[in-house]
């Protein structure tokens, strides 16, 4: 029974996505909706079949056409959890190239809470343009929490289920 709220869960291709299914049985464990949009690369990784079981719902990657009807319930939140740099990156410059980008940029216009979890390697992680691209995102209201991957289910169920 959905007692917390819908929430829209975009997973990029980082490796804690491997994982993502643990990550959903907490979730819905604790009441809420899941909802899967995964980046297309991301899709490659991840069984969505199983997924999709699992939250009752498509996992997404390809828009809808004009005539179809939205297979998600709307969002109360979103997450991108693991998020790369290149979701990151485009994300903060209003690129809308995927269905998951798209997600994440509508949530921006929103008046819910957005919650982005990057999993960036070291090295591009001191790229100029990956901190301002955070900078930006964290203007916007969007909570941004640096995830590891010892940490990245901590992190995340202490922002979202707490």
């Amino acid at each position: 029974m959905n007692t917390r709220g819908v929430l829209h869960l975009v997973a990029c291709a980082a490796p804690p996505v491997l994982r993502i299914g643990e990550l959903i049985g907490l979730l819905i464990e604790d009441g809420w909706t899941v909802c899967l949009i995964a980046t297309p690369t991301a899709t490659t990784w991840i069984d969505r079949e199983a997924l999709a079981r699992q939250t009752g719902y498509p996992v997404r990657v390809e828009w809808r056409r004009p005539d179809e009807a939205e297979p998600h319930p709307p969002a109360t939140a979103v997450a991108v959890l693991p998020a790369t740099f290149n979701v990151i990156n485009k994300w903060a410059q209003g690129i809308n190239d995927t269905l998951a980008l798209g997600i994440l940029n509508e949530a921006l216009g929103s008046e819910i809470p957005v919650y982005a979890f990057p999993h960036v390697k070291p090295q591009l992680a001191a790229h100029p343009g990956y901190q301002r691209s955070l900078r930006v995102l964290q203007s916007t209201g969007t909570v941004v929490t640096p995830m590891h991957l010892s940490q990245a289910w901590h992190n995340f169920t202490a922002l979202i289920l707490g």
